[in-house]
């Protein structure tokens, strides 16, 4: 195989950044159904502490979407240190774990939620702002080209 195709190779396999957002998105959607429906199980029926049912559905739902965007979304990145990969992961998403838990936290707290609407539109913020930061440390530093 020549360098020139080599690097077609190389770009072929590269997707471009509005792809991985798209894939990022879609992927994170059906993750976001796992994490509500754990969250909305445990809380709803269950009747769990809401801390203790978003730490639980955060948890699973970010480990389907961290396995899932490893494959799909970052592809063309999965290689180079993957010990360092994961140390990396693990900081971010203990980072997002906590900003994403403390935010619904402090919404239903301030504004003493009750109602299953509350609930879910408090799941929703806290959601879409550990999903940007998701992105954004995921796509600059944990699967950099």
């Amino acid at each position: 195989m020549t360098v020139a195709e080599s690097a077609a190779s190389t770009d072929s396999k590269k997707i471009g950044l509005l792809n991985q957002l798209i894939r990022f998105i879609v992927i994170g959607g059906g993750c976001a159904v796992i994490d509500f429906s754990t969250y909305s199980l445990l809380l709803g029926v269950l009747g769990w502490p809401v801390w203790v049912s978003k730490s639980i559905s955060f948890i699973l739902g970010t480990t389907a979407s961290y396995i899932i965007n490893r494959k799909f979304t970052f592809q063309g990145a999965n290689t180079g240190n993957t010990a360092a990969k994961a140390g990396a992961f693990g900081v971010l998403y203990t980072t997002t774990f906590f900003v994403n838990i403390g935010a619904n936290q402090l919404l239903v707290v301030l504004f003493n939620a009750t109602e299953a609407w509350q609930f879910t539109v408090f799941w929703v913020i806290a959601q879409g702002l550990g999903t940007m930061i998701n992105f954004v440390m995921l796509k600059l530093l944990i699967f950099r080209d």
